[in-house]
C-alpha cells in the first residue's frame, strides 16, 4: 500500500531458525524489482531461499490471472486443495497472449525499468522538497500522507478537477487518521507530465494547508 519493501533477509532468517517455509506476495514486484525484474527474491539475492513466490498478472503485466512459483509438491498440493483454483476458470488466451507478450518485453527491455526507476526517484526527491511525507516507501508507488479522511477526500476532490487521478485510501483500509493518497508511476509517464503532476500537488497542497 506504501511503497516499503519487507526485510525479506531478515524473515528468511527467522523463518530458517524455526524451520517455517516462505511466501512472498509479489503482486506489485515482479516487472519493477531486482536487474531482471523477477521480484523481491532478486531484489535481495534471494531467490532460491523462497518456498512459494505468488504474483498477479493485473500489474506489470496489464492482463488477469496469477501464478505461483514453487516445488513440484507444492504446485500439486495447491491445485487439489485450493477452493479458489478448483472453481476458478481459464484464462482467456487474449490474455494468455498479453501476459507472454509483456514476460517479453520485461526481459528483452530493461532500459523501460531502468525509466521507471528514474521516474519513482524524481517523484521521492521532489515530493519531499515540497514538504509532503511519503512514508518510507521505496519503489514506484508513492503515497502523500494525509490525515484526515475528510482532507483527503477534499485533495483528491481537486486533483480529479484538475486532471491528476490517484486513489484516496481512507479507514479502514488505513488507521482512522492516517489517510493517504496513492499515486504510482510508470516507465512512459514523461518529465512533462511528472512535472505537471508536482505543480498541482503544491497548489493543491498549500491551499489545503497540507504543505507550507
Amino acid at each position: 500500500m506504501e511503497g516499503d519493501i519487507i526485510r525479506l533477509p531478515e524473515m528468511l532468517e527467522i523463518a530458517g531458525r524455526f524451520g517455517a517455509r516462505v511466501m512472498i506476495d509479489d503482486a506489485h514486484s515482479v516487472g519493477v524489482l531486482g536487474e531482471g525484474g523477477r521480484g523481491t527474491g532478486e531484489h535481495f539475492g534471494t531467490i532460491d531461499d523462497i518456498d512459494i513466490t505468488m504474483g498477479t498478472f493485473s500489474k506489470s503485466f496489464a492482463s488477469l490471472g496469477g501464478f505461483i512459483v514453487a516445488d513440484e509438491s507444492v504446485i500439486n498440493y495447491v491445485k487439489h486443495f485450493a477452493r479458489e483454483l478448483i472453481f476458478s476458470a481459464s484464462m482467456p488466451p487474449s490474455n494468455v497472449a498479453s501476459v507472454l507478450k509483456a514476460l517479453e518485453i520485461i526481459e528483452s527491455e530493461p532500459e523501460r525499468r531502468d525509466n521507471l526507476w528514474k521516474n519513482a526517484r524524481k517523484m521521492h526527491r521532489e515530493f519531499r522538497r515540497l514538504g509532503f511525507d511519503i512514508g518510507t516507501t521505496e519503489t514506484p508507488i508513492v503515497p502523500i500522507m494525509i490525515g484526515e479522511d475528510m482532507d483527503c477526500f477534499a485533495f483528491w476532490k481537486e486533483l480529479h478537477e484538475n486532471g491528476v487521478f490517484c486513489n484516496a485510501i481512507i479507514s479502514p483500509a488505513v488507521p482512522p487518521g492516517s489517510a493517504l493518497l496513492r499515486t504510482s508511476y510508470t516507465a512512459t509517464h514523461t518529465d512533462r507530465q511528472l512535472d505537471r503532476v508536482l505543480e498541482i500537488f503544491e497548489r493543491i497542497g498549500k491551499k489545503i494547508g497540507i504543505i507550507s
